[in-house]
């Protein structure tokens, strides 16, 4: 029974993590385009999507730990690799061995997507920085004069002949 509660953790897992990955896609497109409030309402269903995850990934620690139970696994003994050596049903085998792999290729690439999703919100902010430290001025930039010219007596004189 534990085998058939971690298979289907497992294949909801998968889902949530694809679904999850179609999200950070349309961040990124969001993120090219500079639309801020859709990123905002992206980033929202990714806190659901997470929620979902911890949850799930629960329930399979939870189906992981009463089958290790019965063959008196250590904590380190806990892997996949463990769980397919120990498993009788060829079938269970293959499936559990199609769906871990499904699941580490889809965490590659939400990795990856996620990556590139840091890389455009890091340009982003160098862009933003960069026009505003255009935007406003610096200390030199208030002070007319040169500093190399004011101690030149020709330049303390006004411009102006009081004189006249």
């Amino acid at each position: 029974m534990p085998i058939a509660q971690i298979s289907s953790a497992l294949e909801r897992l998968i889902q949530v993590h694809q679904s999850l990955l179609q999200l950070s896609a349309t961040k990124t497109d969001l993120l090219k385009t500079g639309e801020i409030e859709e990123v905002q309402q992206i980033l929202k269903a990714e806190q659901k999507h997470i929620q979902a995850i911890d949850k799930l990934e629960k329930q399979r620690l939870k189906a992981v730990d009463q089958w290790a139970l019965q063959y008196q696994l250590t904590d380190d003994q806990k892997t996949i690799t463990t769980l397919l050596e120990k498993v009788d049903n060829d079938n269970d085998r293959e499936s559990l061995e199609k769906l871990s792999t499904e699941l580490a290729k889809v965490l590659v690439e939400l990795k990856a997507q996620e990556r590139l999703n840091q890389e455009l919100t890091q340009q982003s902010m160098q862009f933003v920085q960069m026009n505003l430290d255009l935007i406003s001025p610096t200390i030199e930039q208030v002070n007319y004069g040169n500093k190399k010219n004011q101690n030149d007596p020709q330049s303390k004189r006004s411009t102006f002949d009081s004189k006249a």
